[in-house]
């Protein structure tokens, strides 16, 4: 199923997504046995958001309103930082995240995000869908959190500027750069000579507007949906990095359920990560169109100058021992060699 235009604008209509209505007239009589909130950091026009309301309707419906699942997007919540600490404490019972901002408790997860490791989708979902992607959730469920089987898709990163285009690694030195707070995002950009500051993703655009930084680096579906074009004027297609969001659960939360239902809440997540997944890579390949229409400036890159100043910088190195052997070998099964 594609996302339309309609779907798009039913989305933007209210601030908390919910089920639209009752599932049958008995239903409408009785509290959900369980209801549960799901937080993310997205806006609503997001295929996140839309695949996520599908997914919350078809669960209330297969377990015949025994569950419920609320959806609170755009950080309504909380910032990543805070929403992390409600997931495990329970305060909130199910949240999207980055892994390398993940990576804060599990640092195991940040491994996704390495620098120029992947080149395309193909490699990507061999080795999130495979012994790389089970290397991380292993150490998530470490964590004391449940962790679902398929990564929802966040895309390759950007970088924008509001002062110049970046054609090469050199283009990065002393350039302001908002970064998410994570450790790998900040020691690369360091790596780069750059200043990275680490700055919560609803606070993005204020400091884009005020020019606290001059630039900052989403993938293209985000810089779109969060309106990024407005405070800035170039965008350098770097593909520096891919991301994607874990989908995270409560385990007291997660326990709480029967097992058959479950079941039923893991196959329809799992499932609208997988769709999720088809539209963000739908939406790039329009997404560019677009923003070029709303007056955006865009530039080709080529990963050579990058990753040699990251090997120069030692950034590979010290990831490696950072990650441990094995993990990285994992890695460059999909990547090729990079330290």
């Amino acid at each position: 199923m594609s996302i339309t235009r309609r779907k798009l604008l039913t989305g933007m209509g209210a601030g908390v997504i919910t089920v639209a209505s009752p599932l049958n007239s008995a239903w409408a009589q009785s509290k959900a046995e369980f209801s549960y909130k799901y937080a993310n950091n997205l806006p609503l026009t997001h295929p996140m958001n839309i695949r996520a309301k599908e997914m919350a309707e078809a669960i209330q419906k297969e377990t015949q309103g025994r569950v419920e699942i609320r959806i609170f997007p755009s950080s309504q919540l909380g910032s990543d930082t805070d929403m992390l600490s409600q997931v495990r404490s329970g305060g909130v019972e199910f949240f999207t995240l980055s892994g390398l901002i993940l990576a804060t408790l599990v640092p195991a997860s940040s491994i996704t995000g390495i620098g120029f490791a992947f080149g395309n989708y193909a490699d990507v979902w061999k080795a999130l869908d495979g012994d790389l992607g089970a290397h991380v959730r292993k150490e998530i469920n470490k964590a004391n959190l449940v962790v679902m089987d398929k990564i929802w898709d966040n895309g390759f990163r950007q970088i924008t500027s509001s002062t110049k285009p970046i054609q090469t690694a050199a283009d990065l030195k002393g350039f302001k750069i908002r970064v998410p707070v994570s450790p790998l995002w900040t020691s690369m950009f360091k790596a780069f000579d750059s200043a990275p500051a680490s700055i919560n993703f609803n606070e993005v655009y204020s400091a884009l507007q005020t020019k606290i930084v001059d630039g900052q680096e989403n993938p293209l579906a985000i810089i779109d949906t969060a309106k990024l074009n407005e405070v800035q004027k170039y965008c350098s297609l770097t593909n520096h990095m891919w991301d994607g969001f874990w989908f995270l659960a409560n385990k007291r939360a997660w326990e709480r359920l029967p097992e058959n239902l479950r079941a039923i809440v893991a196959k329809n997540i799992n499932a609208a990560g997988m769709k999720e997944r088809e539209d963000v890579a739908g939406m790039n390949a329009s997404l560019q169109k677009g923003l070029t229409e709303k007056g955006m400036i865009f530039n080709q890159t080529t990963p050579e100058s990058f990753r040699d100043r990251l090997r120069a910088g030692g950034f590979y190195a010290e990831w490696k021992t950072k990650l441990g052997n094995e993990a990285w070998e994992m890695l460059e099964r999909y990547s090729g060699k990079l330290a």
